[in-house]
């Protein structure tokens, strides 16, 4: 069975940086694509970013678009996300979430059924001076 675990967050000041870590088990990565979601105080979840299976395509918010990034590593069974130049409207829980997709599918960030993928617990990420 599948299971996620998110790791790095933290409280960081206004232009800081942060690294996401999201360790799956439990089953062959090579078969999942991953997303990033993060919910504020009040509000929905949203998601940050997603990547493929293949790790070929990315797909960003525009509120992340240039300042985070997304990758994998499968051989770690581990996938990342890279935040640069934070800011207060940052600060949420941030949840990794990985589905099974077909080989050539890339990933969305808007419209999903959230019972349709599997999620980790979360991670604090404040940032605030």
């Amino acid at each position: 069975q599948l299971q996620l675990m998110e790791s790095g967050g933290d409280l960081v000041e206004p232009g800081g940086s942060l690294r996401l870590s999201c360790a799956a088990s439990g089953v062959n990565l090579n078969r999942l694509r991953f997303g990033w979601f993060r919910q504020a105080p009040g509000k929905e979840r949203e998601g940050v970013s997603c990547i493929s299976r293949s790790g070929g395509y990315t797909n960003y918010a525009d509120s992340a678009e240039g300042r985070f990034t997304i990758s994998r590593d499968d051989a770690k069974n581990t996938v990342y996300l890279q935040m640069n130049s934070l800011k207060p409207e940052d600060t949420g829980v941030y949840f990794c979430a990985a589905q099974y997709s077909l080989p050539s599918s890339t990933c969305a960030l808007k419209g999903l059924a959230f019972s349709s993928w599997s999620w980790g617990q979360g991670t604090q990420v404040t940032v605030s001076s």
